[in-house]
């Protein structure tokens, strides 16, 4: 499960996680928009990041989020399939926990790999995501921090008036 496109770094992490293991990534991508945006700005300020707390408030929610959301999952997805790797993936509109249980079912995946941002209010009282998942999925849950967004593709990403990615970018997936 993943918040933002994968970041270089975060492709050869995950991708080499198992060793030569032949691996395969079923990525649902959870839009930003949809979280609390509360949540979004207190953990903006324990990371000292103000400028991002105060504009908490732009950042696009539900209708308007998914554009984003699909064209970082298309980027996390072109990038693992570069890294030589199967993936596919689909924008988690509703009921994410559901679908990633029913994905791990029918799948018969090994793990589930939750890649996201530290969220520490979330954390702290074990309603961030992979703390949720561990009591639905009946797998292994692995929790991972996704790399610092140094590309520009990142934005690009995320902002889709700055033109086509090329690379880059941030967060999770399941296998």
């Amino acid at each position: 499960m993943i918040e933002k496109p994968l970041t270089p770094a975060d492709v050869e992490f995950v991708t080499t996680l198992h060793g030569d293991d032949q691996v395969s990534f079923v990525v649902l991508m959870q839009p930003r928009g949809k979280q609390d945006r509360l949540l979004r700005a207190i953990d903006d300020v324990a990371l000292g990041e103000f400028e991002d707390a105060v504009r908490e408030g732009d950042e696009p929610e539900g209708a308007q989020a998914e554009p984003f959301a699909e064209r970082a999952l298309s980027h996390t997805l072109s990038a693992l399939r570069a890294a030589g790797t199967e993936a596919i993936g689909q924008v988690v509109e509703d009921h994410p926990l559901d679908l990633l249980r029913s994905v791990v079912d029918e799948t018969g995946a090994d793990e589930v790999i939750v890649l996201t941002a530290p969220h520490y209010v979330e954390e702290f009282f074990h309603r961030d995501w992979a703390s949720r998942a561990r009591h639905k999925v009946g797998v292994p849950v692995l929790k991972l921090f996704s790399h610092a967004a140094d590309d520009p593709a990142q934005d690009v990403a995320q902002n889709p008036s700055q033109g086509p990615v090329t690379g880059g970018g941030a967060d999770s997936a399941g296998s």
